[in-house]
């Protein structure tokens, strides 16, 4: 895995690569002189936990032949904004899934993405509490 950054202003925006060529732009908080041309790199972390633990979970459903039809991630965040560095407190993730779905297999799907299989969630939980809820709508 390597990604490579490219600043593309004289105050912090940059464009991040991967090897396939994917492209994200970040950029620093505007109370600091970002210009909001990019995610902050806190809010790249917000992402990777969304990202990653969809991932899981839709492929365990997936297996399992659960008819997900689509799923909506919403994510909020509070940091220690008393310590330097200001890290997560605390990560809610909610989960809105679409389809005739067994409440047992989300559920064990979701306990399974954040305790064993999402990579991000089990790196960010170390120092942060992360609760997940979600709701099916058939």
């Amino acid at each position: 895995m390597e990604i490579n950054l490219a600043r593309k202003n004289k105050k912090f925006h940059f464009e991040a690569v991967n090897t396939e060529g994917q492209t994200v732009g970040i950029d620093a908080n505007p109370s600091i002189g970002g210009e909001g041309k990019g995610f902050r790199p806190m809010e790249m972390l917000l992402v990777g936990l969304g990202g990653c633990s969809a991932i899981d979970m839709i492929n365990m459903l997936t297996k399992q032949k659960e008819p997900l039809d689509d799923v909506k991630i919403k994510i909020t965040a509070t940091r220690k904004d008393d310590e330097i560095p200001a890290i997560f407190d605390v990560i809610n993730i909610h989960f809105d899934m679409f389809g005739a779905l067994s409440v047992q297999k989300v559920e064990r799907a979701l306990d399974l993405t954040f305790d064993k299989y999402c990579s991000v969630s089990n790196i960010i939980g170390r120092s942060a509490e992360i609760k997940f809820s979600y709701e099916i709508h058939a």
